[in-house]
Parts: structure tokens; C-alpha cells; sequence
């Protein structure tokens, strides 16, 4: 076909291809809806692709093609913002929202005050740069005066246009035309914030625990190391966003817009991810969306720290003017701390089923979003070393949702002279083993498996909801089991009978029944538990599915060579090492044995009930009856596929308390609303 197209030919078909493939980035990306498959998808951009580098005269800088190019830099360049990116004045309690609001209106008697309020991004401030409607240049907000230059990094944003245009009619036609104009003949700045999911970021961090490596933080401070880091390829692979949420003034008023809230209204007209908010007349409105949006900003996908709140009108908001780095007319109203400040009472080890020596601070009792805090994670010795901490420390805890708490800073300013040196074990705790550090990894090892600290991290593992998920058996029973002599193996757990239990402490004839009824249950067990279940190094629940839907059986697992498994998708060297090392260990093999001696059996995926069977779920909201986390292994269970967003293509939408926009989004694509009633009737 394009032999026998002539160049006019050729650069309309580049430029309709370039428009179709925006449009469809612009629902994916931006609406989380879907018209055509992936596959259609990246073959439009694939015929772009050659197309250019057969005429690159027709390549520009706007090109889909052009999101993730060009060597990694050596240095970002310094750039002046035209506008400051100014700060925004932090408050945390109803009081300081009223103080400010009576300050407003002594600052001036007759200004309006209605509130625009949207959710407040914990994210970093980026300014966008269109000259003629085309990407240009994006700049940090550095310290708000002059940033740096990130364009290549930020162009591999999916959520961000490379050109602009007008997605959706605005409110008002003559509102529309002057921005059409500017869009075509001028220029116009859109400032935003970029961020992490927070799924993202689970992902990144399990991938880099499975391999030894140090831990990030949290999702803001990966997604601005992200962008600022000198090889854009990087940046592209972390799959940020970007969320609009403002217009400088001087374009502002050139366009037309008078208030905040149109301001958001045209970010996503042109494209954007923006958030809608909601526009108030008082306080008490105010104070409620507050409430509204802490009670749901752990079910939100991306983090939140609180809520913007600012002076609609954009004439009110420029006549207010500015105090320090801060406009006055804005306030940020924080939620509730995750971090809180406390003293170090010890340190102690913990040792894991691979034998990983993991540091935990033994605190005084502290209370961070309305959980009590005793103990945090120091990761490793590196981060011991980093943090300069000593028992006795006043040090700062950070907690973000579910994420383990950890020690964030020491306060060694207010150390007092007797607090004491942590000296790293040389030995186990547990066997005295002399531990191992490989030089690829920053994680101390106990290399013995017989170790009695690993013998009980792995039967918990192998009981654990993911795997066997034996009900009524925890931690304490394990423990009263292996001390009574009863377990030393996993395999022992299918051998037990209720006259073994009947004489332990907390054991009646009844309970003592029962558990080995939950016992004799989970004899029967899907793959990718099992897998799970069997606590191979690199190997966790998403890789264990992958691993059981491509193989099927364990024989066939087992019998893969090295080369072979680096060749499956989404393992790398680490894992397929991990697996390829794990059934050719004579121990492990005997292992597997013992389970199918005592009756253990697997199902195959074709065994399993395959009731939901390629239909896809997402969840929202919190559910009563179990965790979020277990209702998606049942949904893998019997066949279904979990998704982080809704398209058109998702099957059910299972909503919970509190859910988010998801449920009228779902509403508006006409997707099956599941109730948590209904969705354990389908299960």
C-alpha cells in the first residue's frame, strides 16, 4: 500500500494516524475506557513507527512515536519560570480553617468567598509548556523561581499530550474559541502534579525485595526520582501520571476563564487528568468534603494527603496577593499525621523463611492514624547505617496505609548521651549459623535451611491465605505445635489427628475437630498457591499465577531448563535462577514427595471451577466478609482476571464501603454492579 502512495499521501496518512492514535491514548490513558484491543492498538503505532523512519522528514516532535527517545542526558538545564510555582500554606485542624477564612475576610470585607476544594495529590508540581498547541518543554517546580528541565522524561507520560486539542465541548462557545486560538497561535502553560499508583509502586518494591534490593520510600519520592533521573527510558517504564490542576493567571485572563473550577473544567477538555472538586459556599461544606475524602483516601488508587482548598474566583485569588512563598488565597488541610515521633526501646532481628536478617525497632507505644505502633522496620544494615540510629533514639515513624511502619529519620539533636551502638549479628540468633551477604544484595543471610526460625517462617508462609490458607491455624498453634514436637515439616500438618491436639492448652475435643477438618480441606490446592505455598525465592502470588496459567503442572515446571525460564515473560534472571536451583535441591524434591504421600494433590487450572472464567473484576470500596487481597485470589481462583481501572471491556465492578469514583464511572460505561452480597453468591 504505501509503495504505491505518493509523499502528500504519506503525510496525511501520518497525520490521521497520529490523530487516531491520540484519541485512543486519550481514552486509555486519560478516561480509562477502550474502544479497540492492544493488539489494534500497537499496530497502528507500529505502521506510524515505519512510516516515519521511512520519511523522517514527516517526523515531529508531537509524535505518539516520540514519547520514550533520544541518549540519556548528562544534566538537566536550568529554567526561570515566567510565573513563580509558588508553595502551598499547610493547616490541619477545623480552628486554623476558620482563623484563615475571618483573615480573608479582614484582608478584604467585600471579596467572595466561594470555595473551590479538590483532592490534594501527593505528587511533584510540573509545568507544562505548549507553543502552537505542541509540547515544548516541561520544568520542575525547583524552588519555585527555576526549575529544571525534564521534557524527555515527562513526554513518556501517557496522560499527557504531546499536542493539545479540545477533547470535549467547554460550557461556554465563546470561552472555547479564545482557547482554540491560543491553542493554535500561542502559548499556554498547564501546571500539574505528577504521581505514582499506588499498585505501581507495590509492584516496583515487591520486585525489588524479591531481589535483595533496598526499598523506595513511598510513591512520591519514586515518582519524583523518576523524573529526575537522566535516561528517559527509565522514566517510562515507572507507568506515572500527570493530574492538571492549574492555568497561570496572565493566560488565564487572556482566555477568558474567571474562576478555578473552569480552570479544571478546560484542563480536561484539552486532555488532561484532572480533578473535578467541588465548588462550596461556607465552612461547614468545606469541613464535610474533608471528612468525605479521609474516610475514602485509602480505597483511592493514588496517594492523598489531604485536600486544596482556594478562593474560586480568580480575580478574588489575585487580590489577595501573596505572603512568603504562599498565596493567600489557598490553603492546604491536611489529613490525619502518618507520621509521629517516639523513642527506640531496642533493636532486634527477625529471620525470614530465605533466611533474610531483618532489623526491627522495639518502640514506646505511639499512635499514627489512629493505630497503635510498637514496633517499625530498619530494613537492613545499610539503612541502620544511612539513618545513624542508636537504641534510645528519638526517631521519626512513618506509616502509609498498609505499608509496614518503618523508621523514617532520627532526631540526633535530641540525644542525651545514653543511648547505645546496634552492632549487626555476625551469627544467627536462632542456630548460631555464621550469616552470609552475597555482593549483589544488602540483605544479611542465615544460609542454613535446617535453621529453626526459617523452618517456622516457612510453615507460616506455607499456611498463609495466599497458600495453603489453612483457617484456625496461626502463628501461636504453629508454635505450640513445633514445641510439642508434633510438626518439624509441612507435611507433618496433614498427618495430625484430633487425638494429637485434644491434650494441648487451648484445644477441646470440638476445636481440635475442626482444624483438622480445614486441614484434610486444603489437601486439595490450585497451582499457583501451591507454588506460592512452596516459598521459592523471587517467586510471589502474581508470579505464581503467571507461572501455573503458562505451565499447568508442576511436572512441567519442574523439568524447564535455565534458559528456558529466562525466556518466560515478567521473569528475570533472579527468579528463573531461584526456580531452576529450587527442583533440582534433593531436599525440596523430597519435599514435594512427602506432600503427595500424605494426599496432598494439585489441581490444574483446567480442575478448577472455572465458573468466571476470562471475565474481568475490579474492586472498590473496602468489603466486609474478607480482604481486598483475598477476594481477588478467589476471583484468579475460578478463572477471572483482576484490573486496576475500568474500561468498557470490564466485566463486574464489585463495590464495597465507601466506594470511589469508580461506582458512577461504571454507572456511565453500563457495567455490572456487584453489591459484596451478591459477589459471594457468584463465588
Amino acid at each position: 500500500m504505501v509503495g504505491t502512495m505518493n509523499k502528500q499521501s504519506i503525510k496525511n496518512r501520518i497525520e490521521k494516524l497520529k490523530k487516531v492514535i491520540n484519541y485512543h491514548r486519550y481514552l486509555y490513558h486519560v478516561l480509562d475506557k477502550q474502544e479497540i484491543s492492544d493488539a489494534a492498538f500497537d499496530s497502528l503505532k507500529h505502521e506510524l513507527r515505519s512510516l516515519e523512519e521511512d520519511y523522517p522528514e514527516f517526523l515531529t516532535s508531537d509524535s505518539p512515536t516520540q514519547r520514550v527517545g533520544g541518549q540519556p542526558l548528562d544534566k538537566f538545564e536550568k529554567v526561570a519560570h515566567r510565573i513563580p510555582m509558588l508553595s502551598i500554606e499547610d493547616i490541619f485542624y477545623r480552628e486554623e480553617l476558620e482563623q484563615w477564612e475571618s483573615y480573608l475576610k479582614r484582608l478584604d470585607s467585600l471579596i467572595n468567598l466561594e470555595y473551590f476544594c479538590e483532592l490534594k495529590i501527593d505528587g511533584f508540581a510540573v509545568a507544562l509548556i505548549y507553543e502552537n498547541g505542541v509540547l515544548t518543554r516541561a520544568v520542575t517546580r525547583g524552588n519555585g523561581k527555576i526549575g529544571e528541565n525534564v521534557t524527555q522524561n515527562i513526554k513518556t507520560i501517557q496522560s499527557i499530550p504531546l499536542k493539545l486539542q479540545v477533547y470535549k465541548p467547554l460550557f461556554d462557545k465563546k470561552l472555547q474559541r479564545r482557547l482554540e486560538k491560543v491553542i493554535r497561535s500561542s502559548r499556554i502553560e498547564i501546571r500539574g502534579e505528577v504521581y505514582m499508583d499506588k499498585n505501581v509502586f507495590t509492584r516496583i518494591n515487591q520486585l525489588r525485595a524479591e531481589n535483595g534490593k533496598k526499598l523506595y520510600s513511598n510513591p512520591r519520592n519514586l515518582a519524583a526520582g523518576s523524573i529526575r533521573q537522566l535516561d528517559p527510558k527509565l522514566a517510562g517504564s515507572r507507568n506515572l501520571k500527570f493530574s492538571a490542576y492549574d492555568i497561570p493567571s496572565d493566560i488565564a485572563t487572556d482566555i477568558g476563564i474567571l474562576t478555578h473550577s473552569q480552570k479544571h473544567e478546560i484542563c480536561s477538555s484539552l486532555g488532561f487528568k484532572a480533578e473535578k472538586g467541588k465548588i462550596y459556599k461556607n465552612i461547614d461544606e468545606v469541613i464535610n468534603f474533608w471528612q468525605k475524602a479521609e474516610k475514602k483516601r485509602d480505597n483511592l488508587s493514588f496517594q492523598v494527603d489531604g485536600i486544596v482548598v482556594l478562593v474560586n474566583n480568580n480575580d478574588d485569588f489575585d487580590k489577595l496577593g501573596v505572603v512568603g512563598k504562599s498565596p493567600r488565597g489557598i490553603r492546604a488541610f491536611k489529613f490525619q499525621s502518618i507520621q509521629a515521633t517516639t523513642k527506640i526501646k531496642d533493636i532486634k532481628v527477625q529471620i525470614g523463611r530465605t533466611g533474610a536478617i531483618t532489623p526491627v525497632a522495639i518502640l514506646d507505644p505511639v499512635k499514627i492514624g489512629g493505630t497503635i505502633i510498637s514496633k517499625a522496620t530498619l530494613h537492613n544494615e545499610d539503612e541502620i547505617n544511612r539513618l545513624g540510629v542508636k537504641i534510645g533514639d528519638t526517631v521519626i515513624i512513618e506509616r502509609a496505609g498498609d505499608v509496614i511502619p518503618a523508621v523514617f529519620e532520627s532526631l540526633k539533636k535530641l540525644r542525651n548521651g545514653e543511648e547505645k551502638e546496634f552492632y549487626f549479628p555476625k551469627k544467627c540468633p536462632a542456630c548460631e549459623t555464621r550469616l552470609i551477604r552475597s555482593a549483589k544484595e544488602i540483605i544479611w543471610r542465615c544460609p542454613n535451611i535446617d535453621c529453626p526460625a526459617r523452618k517456622r517462617e516457612s510453615l507460616e508462609h506455607f499456611i498463609s491465605k495466599k497458600g495453603f490458607n489453612i483457617e484456625g491455624l496461626g502463628p501461636k498453634i504453629i508454635e505450640q505445635l513445633i514445641t510439642e514436637e508434633l510438626i518439624t515439616e509441612p507435611s507433618d500438618l496433614f498427618k495430625l489427628e484430633e487425638k494429637d491436639l485434644v491434650l494441648l492448652e487451648r484445644f477441646a475435643e470440638k476445636s481440635a475437630k475442626n482444624l483438622i477438618e480445614e486441614i484434610r480441606k486444603t489437601k486439595k490446592i490450585p497451582l499457583n498457591r501451591f507454588i506460592y505455598a512452596l516459598g521459592i525465592r523471587h517467586i510471589g502470588e502474581e508470579t505464581s499465577i503467571d507461572l501455573a496459567k503458562r505451565f499447568g503442572n508442576i511436572s512441567s515446571l519442574k523439568s524447564l531448563g535455565l534458559e528456558e525460564l529466562e525466556m518466560v515473560p515478567d521473569i528475570g534472571p533472579a527468579a528463573a535462577k531461584s526456580i531452576y536451583d529450587w527442583f533440582r535441591d534433593k531436599q525440596n524434591i523430597d519435599f514435594l514427595e512427602q506432600l503427595k504421600k500424605v494426599g496432598v494433590r494439585v489441581l490444574a487450572p483446567l480442575e478448577i471451577d472455572g465458573k468466571l472464567l476470562n471475565k474481568s473484576f475490579v474492586i472498590t470500596g473496602s468489603l466486609e466478609s474478607m480482604s481486598r487481597g483475598s477476594a481477588e485470589t478467589r476471583i484468579r481462583e475460578l478463572g477471572g482476571e483482576i484490573r486496576g481501572s475500568l474500561s468498557k471491556n470490564t466485566d463486574f465492578l464489585v463495590v464495597g464501603k465507601s466506594p470511589g469514583s469508580k461506582l458512577s464511572k461504571a454507572k456511565e460505561l453500563s457495567i455490572k454492579i456487584l453489591t459484596e452480597k451478591e459477589f459471594l453468591k457468584l463465588l
